[in-house]
């Protein structure tokens, strides 16, 4: 027998890539959105990022501990899902708000399912959804930015459907509008994308299919009636469009394995975010989008799984 050949379980090809490094590699490339966000938002995205990701991180420890699991909150995760939390919520959210969306975000959106790897929805997303059911009123106060004392403002979506007054695209291209902590500034976010795609932490295909598909529906519609239906620059420099096509839908763990699946994700996304921002009540669809799609993950695997090597159509 031959001593060199080594039997062992799959998988057999292995990735420089780990779970620490990918963490805190999206970590680094949200540096871009936390300092926009500083520089628009002042001592109020401070405490509202400090607070979300310490509350992420004791959580995890402490329902770890509970669990009776060993206690690994230095791979990252917990940080980034405070990160995460904070860029979706309003600058001037009270304290023990963004704690008790911390607690829902890595509770009920990522241990309840068994930790780091088991989570069927983003659990960012999650904790801003339960705020949103929770706390309508405190989740659409709007602060306008380089102020400190949470004068609230009208976001460039909600003066677009509600009042049909254009923000000026350089205002959405460098952040300087109300609205979530970090999705108002389009450049930070798209420095940020980039330094992910090229140390490919996350992948292009969903990112892709999300914006061009929202590009293309937000397009046809300002064509058909330009005085009600924004254009698609519009679409995708204001709001929470950018932020979730890059940041969000990519997660590893809530999204679709297969390439196909992916694309499939990414125009699901795209389709349900015009569909709400157009016709829904709501001036914004980007959170609902992707946690819908994330509940028809496991299905879109299920359907594009590849041919095994061999075997029948």
């Amino acid at each position: 027998m031959n001593k060199d050949l080594t039997v062992s379980s799959s998988p057999h090809m292995l990735n420089k890539l780990t779970v620490p490094g990918v963490m805190w590699g999206v970590a680094i490339s949200l540096v871009p959105v936390v300092i926009s966000s500083v520089i628009f938002f002042n001592i109020l995205a401070i405490r509202l990022m400090l607070t979300c990701v310490l509350s992420c991180v004791i959580s995890e420890a402490a329902i770890q501990k509970l669990r009776g699991k060993k206690i690994a909150i230095k791979d990252g995760s917990a940080v980034v899902t405070g990160l995460l939390l904070a860029m979706v919520l309003p600058p001037a959210l009270p304290v023990w708000t963004a704690v008790i969306g911390s607690i829902v975000a890595i509770g009920l959106g990522k241990q309840l399912f068994g930790g780091l790897g088991y989570n069927i929805f983003n659990p960012a997303l999650l904790g801003r959804a339960f705020l949103m059911a929770a706390f309508p009123t405190l989740l659409t106060k709007w602060t306008s930015p380089f102020t400190l004392d949470a004068v609230t403002q009208a976001t460039p979506l909600g003066l677009m459907k509600f009042s049909q007054i254009k923000t000026p695209y350089m205002d959405l291209f460098l952040g300087n509008t109300a609205g979530s902590l970090g999705e108002t500034a389009a450049l930070a976010i798209l420095i940020g994308g980039g330094y992910l795609f090229i140390k490919r932490y996350a992948g292009w295909r969903i990112p892709l299919s999300f914006i061009v598909t929202a590009s293309i529906l937000g397009g046809a519609l300002h064509a058909v009636n330009p005085s009600v239906f924004p254009n698609a620059a519009f679409h995708l420099l204001s709001g929470g469009l950018l932020l979730g096509a890059i940041f969000m839908a990519t997660d590893p763990v809530t999204s679709p394995v297969t390439k196909k699946g992916r694309w499939i994700f990414g125009i699901g996304c795209g389709i349900l975010v015009i569909v709400i921002r157009s016709w829904s009540g709501l001036p914004e669809g980007v959170m609902y989008s992707i946690l819908l799609m994330n509940g028809i993950t496991p299905l879109v695997n299920r359907y594009t799984k590849p041919r095994r090597f061999g075997a029948k159509r």
